[in-house]
């Protein structure tokens, strides 16, 4: 039967109020939020109250409410809040290589990490390890040691005092320290003190245990010299070179542990390194920020609705450049030259499937992104001119929408169907681990209305065996953003048929051949890291359990525990 609430109509499931409740409603200090419906009215009267018509405040309210339209977390987070820190992310670079910028970074971090939202960092420019360092007679520590601080301070800094740290780290393929790099995250190499045991052992049993960079996700840059040009029927095209030793290296890493990722910046782009902490939006700007909001194509009934809705987004957004909060003058100033948007999708794999469509951008597909893209050129540049502010540099970036997607009960950016049901693990507080069975709310309205078979429906594990679609699905998308997609492609684990040493250089030059219309990738082979979220299950085992908040025991471990020495242990 579907799931209906009394206190909020628009949810599909039990578990989207669950986390609305949990992430969102402002019970304790009277902001009018409590419900999904206040929420919606109160964040439409924070961000646009005297500069919208009030027929645009109602329609845009009703938009928010119907879950056509949803601001990013920290909109929903900070509506009626005093403080209004809107923005999801910070995009920051290493500018020189000097004592004073890898103090400097560490300020900017911690100042941007306490406001809620995440940062992302491009360390290029800073020297390798071991380079002679004149002015004092040492050698330099390279980049890696700084993005270990980084993380250090993100472990510390709960954002915003809510919620965990989201941090990237980049470096340029060319830089002396990429291979080091590459390897940086390799904990199934790692060995914790004299335990006998590596990070990765560890991970499996207790996620919250400290290992090298895992609170950063971390990519490695690519620029138009490492395209290959050819000659196709008298046009002159772009591959990657597949064959590339770090590329190479990159893809087998991938492969084995999810990271590091893929930055991929070419031609006009070239600059445009910087990324937040999910990678969908770009910048060559020091302290530029994420302004983020996604439609939601699985509720938004026509291509003439599609228009209605991403004309206010868009004017909500740009409203947003206006009245949010920023951690230092710098960011201001950025955001005053730029004027970032970010108006993404969500719910696209639910209008397939609603449309009885396999996983690929159909013809009807490419008429509503025109509506979504065309529609964010016009009003973003048109409202802009209105208001007499500076025109947005950019205005599509496609958010990952992890919580919203959960609120909305729909397919998460561009995403497929993760799974029909499945476990999903989520932290309360910093150390409580508790799980729910899910039975996911696209799915069961798919069931339930379009009288679809649980055990036909396609999702990502499904997909897992075909990369090649994945790939070829972003990159039609990619044609109509101007930022980046934040989309992750699910792979069989390490070492399975389907992924292996075998597969490397076919996967390889498969992504090459896409990379030049990407501006990212990343993968997930199964099982790679620990604390995975989200674990498959039969739909009969995840209906039977629907509603039922269970507490996970975790082992925690402390390095003293474990060995008997070092640290605080005084052996």
């Amino acid at each position: 039967m579907t799931f209906k609430s009394n206190t909020n109509p628009m949810f599909r499931s039990a578990f989207s109020e669950d986390i609305f409740n949990h992430k969102y409603a402002h019970k304790a200090d009277f902001s009018g939020a409590e419900t999904w419906d206040d929420l919606a009215a109160t964040l439409v009267i924070d961000v646009c109250a005297g500069f919208l018509t009030p027929h645009e405040m109602i329609a845009l309210y009703e938009f928010i409410r119907d879950l056509k339209f949803i601001p990013g977390g920290r909109y929903l987070y900070y509506a009626g809040r005093p403080n209004k820190f809107f923005n999801n992310c910070y995009l920051l670079r290493s500018e020189e290589d000097t004592r004073e910028d890898w103090a400097n970074l560490s300020w900017k971090a911690e100042s941007a990490l306490m406001t809620g939202g995440g940062i992302g960092n491009d360390y290029s420019r800073y020297r390798a390890e071991g380079t002679p360092i004149a002015r004092t007679g040492g050698k330099a520590s390279g980049p890696i040691p700084k993005m270990q601080m980084i993380n250090e301070i993100g472990r510390r800094v709960m954002q915003g005092g809510s919620r965990r740290s989201a941090i990237y780290a980049s470096l340029d393929r060319t830089h002396p320290d990429v291979f080091k790099f590459l390897a940086a995250k390799n904990w199934h190499e790692q060995p914790v003190g004299t335990t006998g045991l590596t990070y990765w052992d560890i991970k499996q049993q207790d996620f919250n245990f400290p290992a090298p960079l895992d609170m950063t996700n971390i990519s490695v840059n690519y620029k138009t010299d490492w395209l290959v040009p050819y000659n196709d029927l008298g046009e002159l095209k772009y591959v990657g070179d597949a064959a590339d030793p770090v590329f190479r290296q990159n893809v087998l890493q991938a492969l084995q542990t999810g990271e590091p990722g893929f930055s991929f910046n070419f031609f006009e782009k070239e600059n445009e390194t910087l990324r937040n902490a999910c990678t969908e939006v770009t910048s060559e700007d020091d302290s530029d920020v994420c302004n983020l909001g996604s439609l939601n194509l699985g509720r938004i009934q026509s291509k003439e609705e599609l228009a209605q809705v991403t004309e206010l987004a868009a004017k909500f957004l740009l409203l947003g450049t206006l009245k949010a909060q920023l951690p230092y003058e710098k960011v201001y100033r950025v955001r005053e030259k730029n004027r970032r948007l970010g108006l993404g999708i969500m719910g696209v794999h639910e209008w397939l499937l609603k449309r009885g469509y396999r996983y690929e951008v159909t013809p009807e597909l490419h008429e509503w992104l025109t509506v979504w893209k065309t529609g964010t050129d016009y009003h973003g540049d048109k409202f802009a001119d209105e208001l007499g502010i500076s025109r947005p540099v950019a205005k599509r970036a496609i958010a990952p929408t992890g919580s919203i997607g959960i609120l909305a009960g729909t397919t998460t950016g561009i995403e497929p169907l993760f799974a029909v049901a499945y476990k999903r693990r989520y932290l309360k507080g910093q150390n409580d681990w508790h799980y729910q069975y899910v039975v996911d709310g696209t799915a069961q309205e798919l069931i339930e209305v379009y009288g679809l078979d649980p055990e036909s429906i396609e999702t990502a594990a499904d997909l897992a065996l075909d990369p090649e679609r994945r790939i070829r699905f972003q990159a039609d998308v990619q044609d109509y953003v101007d930022q980046s997609i934040s989309s992750t492609i699910n792979l069989p684990a390490w070492g399975s048929a389907g992924n292996n040493p075998d597969t490397v250089d076919g996967f390889a030059r498969t992504l090459a051949q896409y990379a030049p219309r990407l501006r990212g990738f990343t993968c997930y082979p199964d099982g790679s890291r620990g604390g995975q979220p989200l674990t498959h299950v039969p739909y009969s085992e995840a209906k039977a359990q629907l509603g039922v908040e269970f507490s996970e025991a975790v082992q925690t471990h402390d390095i003293c525990d474990i060995s008997g020495k070092g640290g605080s242990c005084g052996v």
